[in-house]
């Protein structure tokens, strides 16, 4: 239920947001600066966090992260100006950035070491699930009612999570264990799990932004499509969660590469000279499936790496990659369409998820 209502918190109001401004006739530069906002103040607290569990501890951390990624959603409904509005997605995205951080710190704590891959992918399978619905459902709710229920939920869930945080099993640390939380990672073991997770974010990112763009005037392309990557997705992560727990961390790195990279080709190839929807469609289940393998995987390779006592910094490290790659993808791939094409700019991420290969061939 934690990482339910985190998702809800965020995936609901991540499409309206933009659209309130909009309505309220601001830019659309504003409109998708309230995102751009939510982001960098959210990859800062997860940089911080690790810090703030040492100092505060599990529950207290994930109370404060919901409660500042509900209640100032209410805020939403009494102004719609730019300013107002970027400084509520300011605050929102520091909760963000607890949660992510702090949650998924939180199952590595308390899941058996020998069902790590089964515990990160039956999270990770959740937030898929749930962000498949809410994403579409908030904007529904929003263009058929008004975004005044949007909000109230997207403030409602979250706070009621609180209550989850209460039900969490303490994790307690001896001082010779709080002293090992601050010693630093082994950043040469964690390059190619935290690269892989920041290439397959950028790719996934951009795929998500620009395929409704690219896709214009073919009924129902785009959300064919992102059904189909997330779908693939969610596989990906059940698969690669049992299969990490058998085969060992950092296994399925470099097929998860592969096979995203084969998929980003196949989009390349679909968006080549017009739109061959069955190449993006196929593309783009590969992608999914890739990207989801590449999570079970790099997230466990991460903890074991880290040990248990600095399962804080590893999460963070996790989830900057995760969310930094997001939004770097959706802005740096976003340019290369308006130079190059759509063909032009999943060759370019092709190449990008390539780059991380040579770093898994070391593990």
């Amino acid at each position: 239920m934690l990482f339910v209502a985190t998702i809800v918190g965020w995936t609901l109001l991540l499409p309206v947001v933009p659209l309130a401004l909009s309505l309220a006739g601001e830019s659309d530069a504003i409109a998708g600066a309230s995102t751009a906002i939510f982001m960098a103040t959210t990859v800062l607290a997860q940089l911080l966090t690790p810090k703030a569990l040492r100092r505060w501890g599990y529950r207290l951390v994930l109370a404060v992260g919901l409660a500042l990624l509900g209640v100032p959603a209410l805020a939403f409904l009494a102004f719609t100006d730019a300013v107002p509005v970027l400084a509520i997605s300011a605050v929102r995205g520091v909760g963000f950035g607890l949660l992510t951080v702090a949650a998924n710190a939180m199952v590595a704590e308390i899941a058996p070491p020998q069902l790590l891959g089964r515990a990160g992918a039956a999270v990770g399978i959740t937030s898929a699930a749930t962000q498949t619905v809410c994403l579409p459902a908030g904007l529904a709710l929003a263009e058929f009612s008004s975004t005044t229920p949007v909000f109230l939920i997207g403030a409602l869930i979250p706070t009621a999570g609180i209550a989850c945080v209460l039900l969490l099993p303490p994790v307690t640390r001896e001082p010779s264990d709080i002293a090992q939380t601050k010693a630093r990672l082994p950043w040469s073991v964690l390059l190619a799990p935290v690269l892989a997770m920041a290439v397959m974010s950028a790719a996934f990112g951009g795929f998500s932004s620009l395929v409704p763009i690219a896709t214009l005037g073919i009924a129902n392309a785009a959300t064919l499509a992102l059904v189909v990557a997330s779908a693939a997705l969610v596989a990906g992560r059940f698969v690669g969660g049992r299969s990490v727990d058998r085969l060992g961390p950092s296994r399925l790195l470099l097929p998860s590469l592969l096979v995203a990279a084969a998929g980003l080709g196949g989009i390349a190839l679909g968006f080549h000279g017009g739109v061959s929807l069955p190449l993006v469609v196929v593309g783009a289940a590969a992608l999914g499936l890739g990207f989801g393998l590449c999570q079970a995987d790099s997230l466990v390779t991460v903890f074991t790496a880290a040990g248990p006592h600095r399962r804080g910094a590893a999460s963070a490290a996790w989830n900057v990659a995760y969310d930094g790659g997001t939004g770097a993808g959706a802005l740096s791939l976003g340019v290369v369409a308006t130079v190059s094409g759509y063909s032009i700019v999943f060759a370019v991420a092709t190449a990008v998820v390539l780059v991380a290969v040579p770093f898994t061939l070391r593990l």
